[in-house]
C-alpha cells in the first residue's frame, strides 16, 4: 500500500481489517507562488537632481559660466545635497532676448525654464519679458551686459552708465590677472584660470548685485522677499519647491532704466549656492 508522499512500505494497522490513517494535509496555499524578494530600504540619498534649461542670448561667455555651476556645485556638495544640472540653451553668433526666451521655452518643455540676457543695443527686451512672463520663464536681466556679473565676484560696481559695456570689460580687466585679455581678440570665454578666479567668490557677487538694487533710482526698489515657485521635482530633499528671490525692482520700475544691474544672483540663490 502506499502512504501520502507516495512511498510503499507497511503499518502498524496492516491487517487490522481498518483503513490506516492518512496524516491530516497541510495547507499548500501560497506554495506554489514564486518567491518575491523583500523590498530593499530606500537608499540613504534619495536627493534627485533638478534640471534647469537656461537661454543664453551670448554663445561664449553664458552657457561657460553656467557649465562651470554646474562642475562645481551641480553634485550638492557644496549645496547642502541639493544637486542640479544645468542645459544651457544657445546658438552660434548668439541670440536676441526674445529668441533666447522662446528657444528655451521649446527646449524645456514641462521642466524648468529661464533666460539670460543683456540690455546691449537690443530693441526686443520688452517682448522678451511679455513672451517669459506668459510662461513663467525666469528671466535674468543684466545692465549693460552679463560681464557686470562676472565684475561683481571681485567689486562692487555703481553710478548711473551710459548703457555701454566699455567700462564695465575695463574694471573686469583690472580686477584680476585672469580676465586682462578679456574680450580681446573675442575671447570672452569663462574656462581654465578664470573659472579658479570667480571660486569662492560667489557670495560676494550676490551681495554686491543686491546692494545695486537698494541704489536703484526708482526710489521703492529694495531687495527683501523671497517667494516659493512652481517647479517640483521627484524626491526633493528639505525644500520641495526651490525658493526664488524676486528681483527686487517694483514693477513700475523701467527695465530699461535699470544702469547698472544685473539679476544673475537670482539663479545662484534659487540652485542654494548662496543664501541670501
Amino acid at each position: 500500500m502506499s502512504t501520502w508522499g507516495g512511498q510503499q512500505g507497511h503499518t502498524e494497522d496492516e491487517g487490522s481489517g481498518e483503513a490506516p490513517k492518512r496524516p491530516k494535509r497541510k495547507s499548500r496555499k501560497g506554495e506554489e507562488r514564486p518567491l518575491e524578494a523583500p523590498t530593499p530600504p530606500p537608499p540613504a540619498d534619495t536627493r534627485a537632481q533638478r534640471v534647469l534649461y537656461v537661454g543664453c542670448e551670448g554663445e561664449s561667455t553664458e552657457p561657460d559660466y553656467l557649465n562651470y555651476l554646474n562642475e562645481r556645485f551641480g553634485d550638492g556638495s557644496l549645496t547642502g545635497g541639493r544637486r542640479f544640472r544645468i542645459q544651457p540653451v544657445f546658438a552660434k553668433n548668439g541670440l536676441t532676448p526674445a529668441r533666447a526666451v522662446a528657444q528655451v521655452q521649446a527646449k524645456a518643455e514641462e521642466d524648468e525654464a529661464w533666460a539670460l540676457f543683456d540690455r546691449d543695443q537690443h530693441h526686443d527686451i520688452p517682448e522678451a519679458l511679455d513672451l517669459a512672463a506668459e510662461q513663467g520663464t525666469e528671466v535674468c536681466f543684466s545692465h549693460p551686459s552679463f560681464d557686470l556679473w562676472l565684475l561683481l565676484h571681485f567689486q562692487a560696481f555703481g553710478g548711473k552708465r551710459s548703457g555701454s559695456s566699455k567700462d564695465v570689460v575695463d574694471a573686469l580687466r583690472q580686477a584680476d590677472p585672469a580676465f586682462k585679455d578679456f574680450d580681446k581678440r573675442n575671447d570672452k570665454s569663462v574656462k581654465d584660470g578664470r573659472r579658479e578666479a570667480l571660486k569662492k567668490k560667489e557670495s560676494a557677487a550676490v551681495r554686491h548685485a543686491r546692494s545695486m538694487v537698494d541704489q536703484c533710482e526708482h526710489d521703492r526698489c529694495k531687495v527683501k522677499s523671497t517667494r516659493k515657485d512652481r517647479y517640483q521635482w521627484a524626491g526633493a530633499p528639505e525644500r520641495p519647491d526651490p525658493l526664488i528671490p524676486d528681483s527686487g525692482h517694483a514693477a513700475d520700475c523701467p527695465v530699461l532704466d535699470r544702469d547698472p544691474s544685473t539679476d544673475v544672483w537670482r539663479l545662484l540663490v534659487s540652485l542654494d549656492i548662496v543664501d541670501a
